[in-house]
């Protein structure tokens, strides 16, 4: 459909969960010589003006990373994040938000490499403008779909694939699975993100559950699922998502530990204490 735009949505709460997890794992293949690929299926702009129409019109970055700008230094991750943002925003005020391919863009070494994609025309050419000139970088303008298994086993045995869909048909809850699951199987050495929001209709629920039956059968791939949300609404019906979510496959040494430390600080800091709600758990277990 192509009418999903980003930028409403840019430095939210969700946002700033994802990019924290992103950012962990991107210091995690840095801390490594070896050369890494970064595989970004959906990867909208590189960079987000949070004064401009589409940030201004929802202003949902102030429910997230405006939080977290004059919050007390978090745990590893999180502090690496804020830092990054902030690189971004010289003068000190909060103006541009990065996307996940500029934080990529960041943790890239001379031989490291990054492919992005992105359907919608108007964010494919303000990424391709964005990464010209960089020998590292690749954009291209395909269906993600099929771009999972087209180009998901790079010349480099190490990377990260992040799988960001805006779920705006109900099919994608089955055809991402799928496509990842097949992803998994054809470079399976790869760390892997699926994020999705969590709804009323809790349609995330049979993604993960098909998921986590297509992993079932393969030797040595983890999964787990990491997922936080905002104090729940009182009185009306639930609008919007109830809270938001990523699988992660293959996910680094300690990672766990680290992941959890800092979802429990962000739910902590992006909202009142006791408020927000934030669990790490296997995926088999979630799914049971």
């Amino acid at each position: 459909m192509l009418s999903y735009r980003h930028g409403f949505h840019a430095g939210g709460w969700a946002d700033v969960h994802k990019h924290v997890a992103v950012s962990l794992l991107l210091l995690h293949l840095s801390r490594k010589s070896a050369p890494f690929a970064v595989l970004d299926a959906f990867a909208g702009d590189a960079m987000y003006d949070l004064t401009g129409l589409e940030a201004a019109k929802t202003r949902e970055f102030e429910a997230g990373i405006a939080r977290l700008w004059d919050a007390p230094d978090g745990p590893a991750g999180v502090a690496d994040y804020v830092s990054q943002v902030r690189q971004f925003n010289p003068s000190g005020a909060l103006v541009h938000y990065p996307g996940s391919p500029a934080l990529a863009r960041v943790a890239l070494r001379e031989t490291d490499r990054l492919i992005l994609n992105e359907l919608h025309p108007t964010a494919y050419q303000a990424l391709a403008a964005w990464g010209r000139g960089d020998p590292r970088i690749a954009v291209h303008k395909r269906d993600a779909i099929e771009l999972l298994g087209a180009l998901v086993t790079p010349q480099l045995r190490r990377g990260l694939v992040l799988v960001d869909p805006a779920y705006e048909v109900k099919a994608e809850y089955e055809t991402v699975a799928a496509a990842l699951a097949r992803a998994v199987r054809a470079w399976p050495q790869g760390i892997y993100v699926l994020w999705y929001p969590v709804l009323a209709e809790a349609r995330h629920r049979g993604l993960l559950a098909s998921l986590n039956g297509a992993l079932a059968g393969m030797d040595r791939i983890e999964a787990m699922v990491t997922e936080i949300a905002p104090p729940a609404n009182r009185g009306e019906p639930a609008r919007g998502m109830r809270g938001a979510g990523m699988v992660i496959i293959n996910q680094p040494w300690r990672f766990d530990g680290e992941m959890a430390a800092a979802g429990d600080w962000l739910a902590r800091h992006l909202w009142a204490p006791g408020n927000g709600r934030h669990r790490l758990v296997s995926l088999a277990e979630y799914t049971a």
